[in-house]
């Protein structure tokens, strides 16, 4: 669609990040195998890891858990990883191609190669004097708002400034294909030609609200490669505003003309550039306010213990369906259910006590 005038409303939300409540997550958890890895020092060196700390342990006791890397494996993180500190896009997007991956050991490797980045980005922020280098900013809106029209005049606007922008397009994914419908990156041409910007469309492949379980690790690996603007633009479906705000410093909500009341009060126009460069001066305002109230890092914090219990939530849950009980119990309880015969919460009840028996015997021997 061409430029409209949009109508933006800051926000920042009043109240805490959501609370995950993972109770039956912690419950399941206590049925599987515990965990091998332990608080141990270091005394051996991981292959293709350099010895680098995170808050007391070592990348080589973290990663522990992980199958000796070959060769090949470790010529190929060392590339991607010297590489996109370098600032070089190619790596980038193969690095992010690499944590999308459903691949058992090629995900073993972004892991790997995550640890290193979260290591470098760290040694820069305590250079920094622990403040954040980069500024993550969520937008959302409905279909037609010109979103993809505002962040490219944006965009071109700050890498203007000497700014390097990431944008991560999370597109609804073809059922046929799996990949992106939307083709964002086809409507910030002129964005996408800039050296300073790397775009990245993103299909959602099923996730509910539009973000994928992904979208986390790739704005580290953006901000690992020098990007210190990332924006993270969302399908616009309702329950992505909330998986977002749970991975941004602040989100913009862009609103068609007329669609807005008295709350908002920034008028911007893609077209003319009008209100453009007050509506990012608000934005910087709001940034070094907190980050000078240290509730800019707080909300960081925050955000990482609850995407750790997200993607625990769904792995716990993966584990569940794929365990050969439930598997035998699964197709005749959801036909019952189908059928009216139990109850919904009879036939959890059902399935989660032949988990727990067979976990429990298994354990037992």
């Amino acid at each position: 669609m061409g430029p409209s005038v949009l109508f933006p409303l800051l926000h920042r939300l009043s109240s805490p990040l959501r609370t995950v409540t993972p109770t039956w997550g912690r419950w399941l958890l206590r049925q599987l195998p515990p965990p091998s890895c332990t608080r141990t020092p270091c005394t051996t060196s991981f292959p293709g890891l350099n010895s680098q700390h995170i808050r007391g342990m070592c990348v080589e006791s973290i990663l522990s858990h992980i199958k000796e890397l070959s060769p090949p494996e470790q010529r190929l993180l060392n590339k991607l990883y010297e590489g996109l500190i370098s600032g070089q896009r190619a790596s980038l997007a193969e690095s992010i191609t690499l944590v999308e991956t459903q691949h058992p050991r090629k995900k073993e490797l972004a892991q790997v190669l995550l640890q290193r980045v979260l290591a470098h980005r760290k040694e820069q922020e305590k250079q920094n004097g622990g403040k954040p280098l980069a500024f993550r900013v969520g937008l959302s809106g409905p279909p037609g708002a010109g979103k993809s029209t505002f962040i490219e005049v944006v965009g071109k606007m700050l890498t203007g400034q000497g700014h390097k922008v990431s944008v991560l397009a999370v597109d609804p994914s073809s059922c046929t294909t799996g990949g992106s419908l939307m083709g964002d990156k086809t409507r910030m041409t002129e964005l996408s030609r800039d050296m300073s910007a790397f775009i990245r469309p993103s299909p959602t492949s099923g996730t509910l609200g539009g973000v994928t379980r992904t979208t986390n690790e790739a704005i580290v690996l953006c901000e690992g490669g020098g990007y210190d603007i990332v924006l993270v633009e969302t399908v616009g479906v309702g329950q992505s505003e909330f998986a977002v705000a749970d991975m941004v410093d602040m989100f913009v909500l862009l609103i068609p003309p007329a669609g807005g009341d008295e709350l908002q009060v920034v008028r911007v126009s893609s077209q003319t550039g009008e209100g453009v460069a007050e509506l990012w001066g608000k934005m910087e305002a709001f940034r070094s306010a907190t980050l000078s109230s240290g509730d800019f890092q707080d909300r960081r914090r925050a955000q990482h213990k609850v995407w750790m219990w997200s993607l625990i939530q769904e792995n716990v849950l993966r584990h569940f369906q794929e365990h050969p009980a439930v598997r035998g119990e699964l197709p005749q309880l959801e036909d019952r259910v189908t059928r009216g015969a139990i109850s919904p919460g009879l036939a959890a009840d059902l399935l989660l006590k032949a988990f727990t028996s067979s976990s429990s015997s298994s354990s037992s021997q």
